[in-house]
């Protein structure tokens, strides 16, 4: 009797004698098989196989229209990835043709006529290797299913810690914490308006709050110093681009490493004055972008050092320093952003 796997196994026939078809369905349906299929026509198996998804296939060799071998080619070209075993019944099962058929993809055979016993052995032999296969499929999906639910976590506690360190520098020179978030968002907008891929829209909001992690480095007398720093101090200051990449370094995934770029490159100037004398387009994308959002929401808030610009007196400075300190394609799309923006300045 056969088990209960194996009774729901699908079972197609493709064999141009339909008293071939009679007899080994007489046979499996005795052996307790229920999911059976058949076709006299061999052009009709590709089709049946779309439909039928069959954990076994038993093929005759020799038939018109299309003999075996043309069946298993076309298998071939649509058939999933997945083991899927083909048992050959024919009476001519010479060296040239077993070979052949094994190139093709078969996986056993039987000579014609045949007994039922060796049949449904074979049968049983090839049904279990099949499912075998399957349940090892299913197992190594889970793990690997596994393995990237703990990769996610394992970078998104990675973000959560370098976030907690930059919302830290930031509450040093803005007590809401908030200049981080603003920066991000106008950060994604930016690219999201210069039709960079959603992947990188994404990627650019989260490394672009990291952007000034590098602060925890410089002291707070000079950080929150109420007039204007002396070159020497406004030295110390710019070493905050370096302590940030530093920080950042090293890291394993495209978000840190899209921030250290940021951290590095974001005070950098269209016309190569900026603290690394990048100039234009060798100053990274991204830091071109995040340089744009700094400047306009440093301009509108308020620190120990400043009052807050209006924004239409921010939003002019940001043009006038088109092709000076900014891409002159980033401040397009700025007053692009600004434009369509429900909350923008009269």
């Amino acid at each position: 009797m056969t088990s209960l796997p194996f009774r729901k196994a699908r079972i197609l026939i493709v064999d141009d004698e339909e008293a071939n078809i009679e007899i080994l369905m007489r046979i499996l349906t005795r052996a307790g098989f229920t999911n059976l299929a058949s076709t006299t026509d061999s052009r009709q198996a590709t089709a049946q196989y779309v439909e039928q998804r069959p954990d076994l296939i038993l093929l005759d060799l020799h038939m018109p229209h299309m003999d075996g071998l043309e069946v298993m080619d076309k298998l071939n070209e649509i058939a999933e990835a997945s083991y899927l075993p083909i048992l050959i019944l024919s009476g001519d099962l010479a060296a040239d043709a077993r070979r052949d058929a094994l190139s093709r993809g078969a996986k056993d055979f039987v000579n014609k006529p045949f007994q039922s016993d060796e049949l449904l052995l074979r049968i049983k032999t090839l049904l279990e290797t099949r499912f075998l296969y399957i349940q090892i499929q299913s197992q190594n999906q889970l793990l690997e299913a596994k393995v990237r639910e703990r990769t996610r976590e394992l970078v998104e506690a990675q973000i959560e810690i370098i976030e907690r360190l930059a919302v830290a520098a930031e509450f040093r020179d803005d007590n809401t914490g908030q200049h981080t978030h603003r920066v991000g968002q106008m950060s994604a907008l930016l690219a999201k308006e210069l039709a960079l891929p959603d992947t990188q829209v994404s990627l650019i909001r989260r490394a672009a709050e990291l952007h000034d992690v590098g602060k925890i480095g410089v002291p707070d007398t000079i950080l929150l110093k109420m007039g204007k720093l002396t070159p020497e101090e406004f030295e110390i200051v710019k070493t905050h681009t370096v302590i940030g990449a530093r920080i950042l370094s090293g890291g394993k995934f495209p978000l840190l490493r899209l921030a250290e770029e940021i951290a590095f490159s974001h005070h950098e100037r269209w016309d190569g004055e900026g603290y690394a004398n990048m100039r234009g387009v060798d100053v990274p994308l991204a830091g071109r972008i995040v340089a744009v959002a700094d400047v306009f929401d440093a301009l509108t808030q308020q620190r120990p050092y400043k009052p807050a610009w209006p924004v239409a007196d921010a939003i002019g400075e940001i043009d006038r320093q088109r092709r000076r300190q900014f891409d002159p394609d980033v401040v397009d799309a700025f007053l692009r952003v600004i434009e369509n923006s429900p909350e923008k300045p009269s």
